[in-house]
């Protein structure tokens, strides 16, 4: 079965749970899936009863997608990802948002939890993605390898600008009117994970022109702007990642200062979703 096949069939089967049409797809990160509770007349389908959907194993990621409305607008929501450490290849990771485009998403907001390898960032901030650096997609594991299929999007997708500018500028206005929120706005780089980096490596990433760290998202984006899709990326800053740094980093650490962010992080993300409307 191809992979346009795989796509097909998995939004069919979501069609039979909800006729919605949504309009922005959205991926939330670690700890981050709270905002789910505030779609209204949701219908919520287990990954495990969509074909070709694979499983969320890590803790903070509940593993249902949701379909419904926020502060307006229809929306197809992932709470939890796939994640490449997690053994799966990059196009069943990004099958989701190849779905998310055939039931009409045209927009995709990505969320993520990251270190922040800026010294100026600090656990509780915000980072709106500018652009992002692809480790592994440079080397050589991109999602788009293989026979390109032209019912997605053309061989060479340009990502020069993969973040979309007047996003971004919703996304600042509605910041800035929250003084209790802190957005940043930076470069996030892609490793692979699962292991959390090196003081070596962190002093590396930096020095390559990364503001935050994190083991997501890249590939997702690579897909959304394969389609033509919009996207919006943001990172909540769960650890200062420098390089210099003697406090041990640990999952349960970044889900902590995810329950402590949710209320602010659900505030701006309604708030982007209210101004796109």
């Amino acid at each position: 079965m191809t992979l346009y096949d795989q796509v097909t069939e998995a939004a069919a089967a979501i069609r039979a749970h909800s006729d919605l049409q949504p309009a922005i797809g959205i991926i939330l990160g670690s700890g981050l899936g709270d905002l789910a509770n505030d779609v209204q007349d949701a219908t919520a389908i287990p990954y495990a009863e969509i074909p070709h959907f694979q499983r969320s194993t890590v803790h903070g990621h509940a593993g249902r997608l949701l379909l419904g409305s926020l502060e307006g607008v229809p929306v197809v929501m992932m709470q939890g990802r796939f994640h490449f450490y997690e053994g799966y290849s990059l196009q069943a990771l990004t099958l989701p948002v190849r779905v998310m485009h055939a039931l009409g998403a045209r927009t995709l907001i990505v969320t993520n939890a990251a270190g922040g390898l800026n010294p100026a960032y600090r656990p509780g901030d915000f980072m709106l993605i500018r652009d992002h650096i692809n480790l592994p997609g440079m080397a050589g594991a991109n999602p788009l390898m293989g026979p390109n299929d032209d019912r997605f999007g053309e061989r060479f997708p340009a990502l020069a600008h993969a973040y979309d500018a007047e996003l971004r500028q919703f996304a600042r206005e509605v910041a800035a009117q929250d003084t209790g929120t802190t957005l940043h706005e930076g470069v996030y780089v892609m490793v692979s994970g699962p292991g959390y980096e090196t003081s070596a490596e962190l002093k590396f990433l930096r020095a390559m022109g990364a503001d935050a760290v994190g083991m997501s998202t890249a590939p997702e984006v690579v897909v959304a702007r394969h389609m033509g899709m919009r996207v919006l990326g943001l990172s909540l800053i769960t650890n200062t990642a420098t390089g210099d740094d003697t406090e041990k980093v640990t999952h349960a650490g970044v889900l902590s200062t995810a329950e402590a962010a949710r209320v602010r992080f659900a505030m701006l993300v309604r708030g982007i979703l209210k101004g796109m409307s």
